[in-house]
C-alpha cells in the first residue's frame, strides 16, 4: 500500500522537475499557521512585474496522483471561480515549484496551470475583500480547489478560520507574459472561450459534445503541436458580444468547468 509519506517524497521528487508541488492544504488536517496570530495588516500586495518564465515550473504538462494538467502558454484573459484554500509554516522554507523559497509571509499562491510566474487578483466573493498575489508554485491537488494562497494572503481575504473560501481569480497581464509583447486592451468580437485541453482526442470530444448540450454552443476541437506532442484544446463559441462572454463565464462553474481563457 502507498503511503501518505511516499506519495509526498515521490511529488517531491517531481517538483524538482518542475512538475509538481505537493502542499498540506492536499491534506489540510496537516497543516498550521504561526503558534501566535500575526498581523499582516501591513504586508502589501504583489506587485505586477515583466519576469521571465520560470525555468524549472513551466513543463508542457505533468502527472499529479494519475492527473495530467497541461500549463498553460500564456495567462491573457484568465478568469476563473472556484474554492480558495491555503498553506502555511509546514512548507514555510521549502521549494516551490518555480524554485524559490516558499514564503507563508509573501504575497504568494500555488495554481495547477498558470504559467510560473503570474500574477492574479484574488477576491473572496463572500466578504469582498481582494489582494493581488505572484503565482509561483503548483497546487492544490484537492478535487474542486482552484489556488492555494499563502498565510498572509488567506488571512487578508478571511480565509483562514474556515479554511476555503469561493473566491474569483483573474490574471493581472504584464508584456512579457508567455511571450506577448502587448496584451489585447479588450476582447476583440466574436471570440471563443476555451475550456479544456487535453492529450487524448477522445476526451476533448466528450467534453465538446457534453458543454454543446449544456451551453446551446457549438464548441471545436483545436489541435495544436507542443513540445509533448499534440494538445486537443476544446473551443467554445464562437462568442459574438460581451453579454453572450459574461453568461457563458457565470455558467461555467456549474459544468464543471474551473478555468477558462478568452481566445480570439
Amino acid at each position: 500500500m502507498t503511503t501518505r509519506a511516499n506519495i509526498i517524497w515521490f511529488c517531491c521528487g517531481l517538483s524538482l522537475l518542475g512538475g509538481c508541488s505537493i502542499k498540506t492544504s492536499d491534506f489540510p488536517d496537516e497543516d498550521y499557521g504561526p503558534e501566535t496570530p500575526v498581523d499582516v495588516s501591513h504586508i502589501p500586495d504583489a506587485v505586477p512585474q515583466n519576469a521571465p518564465r520560470s525555468k524549472y515550473g513551466n513543463p508542457s504538462s505533468y502527472t499529479v496522483f494519475g492527473k495530467t494538467y497541461h500549463v498553460l502558454e500564456h495567462a491573457r484573459g484568465y478568469r476563473a471561480r472556484g474554492l480558495a484554500s491555503w498553506y502555511g509554516k509546514k512548507f514555510h522554507g521549502r521549494r516551490t515549484s518555480s524554485g524559490e523559497p516558499y514564503d507563508m509571509y509573501a504575497m504568494t499562491a500555488a495554481h495547477k496551470t498558470l504559467p510560473l510566474p503570474t500574477w492574479v487578483r484574488v477576491t473572496n466573493l463572500d466578504n469582498g475583500k481582494s489582494v493581488v498575489v505572484k503565482v509561483n508554485d503548483r497546487g492544490p491537488f484537492h478535487a474542486g480547489r482552484i489556488i492555494d494562497l499563502s498565510y498572509t494572503a488567506a488571512s487578508k481575504l478571511g480565509v483562514l478560520t474556515r479554511g476555503t473560501a469561493l473566491v474569483e481569480v483573474v490574471a493581472i497581464t504584464t508584456e512579457m507574459d508567455a511571450g506577448a509583447n502587448v496584451p489585447p486592451p479588450s476582447v476583440q468580437f466574436p471570440a471563443w472561450v476555451q475550456v479544456g485541453a487535453f492529450s487524448r482526442r477522445q476526451n476533448a470530444h466528450q467534453l465538446q459534445r457534453r458543454l454543446q448540450e449544456q451551453a446551446g454552443l457549438a464548441g471545436i476541437i483545436k489541435a495544436l503541436e507542443q513540445n509533448a506532442g499534440l494538445v486537443y484544446r476544446v473551443w467554445l463559441g464562437p462568442v459574438e458580444d460581451a453579454q453572450q462572454l459574461r453568461q457563458i463565464s457565470e455558467k461555467l462553474p456549474e459544468w464543471g468547468i474551473e478555468a477558462y481563457r478568452v481566445v480570439q
